[in-house]
């Protein structure tokens, strides 16, 4: 995957969702699903909640989504394209070795996020045949091949960039993964153990 596929825009299949061509009801049944979806998990929420919350009738969610699994999707497309364009502006900002720059930004993000990682958490609900599952891969893949990139660039000396690249992902996702049975501690000793190999 390159930078350029893993970047907002572009997602598994080859779609491409672009949440400013919705209308203003879509917006909020988007918001409010994303909410719902986040907090209370995928399953526990139906359509008769997100439309009335949305204050929208079911058929104007159904035109704008098609059905649950496509509002599903649409969330986590949402959420990787936000979240990838705070995550570029923090690696834009950051000195070499850049790929430092992820640990900021999960810890950052730990500081607010109630119910851990969204595509954690989604893969634990959804079936890999679920429409959604391709862009939780995506969101992963995308992550993974992103710290390749910046260590292939900032680092050249590397024989084999990806594989450290590998070993820093399962570090930044252990860590965020268990920090809050943990600590946010953990994210601060996984940074400074990801600085050791990249400096070594």
């Amino acid at each position: 995957m390159s930078r350029q596929e893993a970047s907002a825009g572009q997602h598994a299949g080859g779609t491409e969702f672009d949440p400013t061509r919705l209308t203003p009801g879509a917006r909020r049944i988007l918001e409010v699903a994303s909410h719902l979806f986040y907090e209370q998990g995928i399953h526990a929420v139906g359509v008769d909640t997100i439309a009335a919350q949305s204050r929208v009738t079911k058929p104007i969610l159904y035109k704008n989504f098609g059905n649950k699994d496509g509002l599903v999707t649409a969330y986590l497309r949402h959420r990787h394209d936000t979240w990838w364009a705070a995550l570029e502006a923090a690696i834009a900002a950051t000195d070499a070795p850049r790929a430092l720059a992820f640990f900021d930004v999960y810890a950052e993000d730990a500081k607010t996020i109630t119910r851990g990682c969204a595509y954690l958490n989604a893969a634990a609900e959804l079936s890999e045949d679920h429409p959604a599952y391709p862009v939780i891969r995506h969101h992963k893949h995308a992550v993974c091949s992103r710290l390749a990139d910046l260590i292939t660039e900032d680092l050249p000396h590397v024989a084999q960039p990806k594989l450290l690249a590998d070993h820093l992902f399962l570090l930044l996702e252990g860590a965020f993964a268990h920090h809050r049975i943990y600590g946010a501690d953990l994210l601060i000793e996984a940074r400074a153990t990801a600085e050791t190999l990249l400096r070594s």
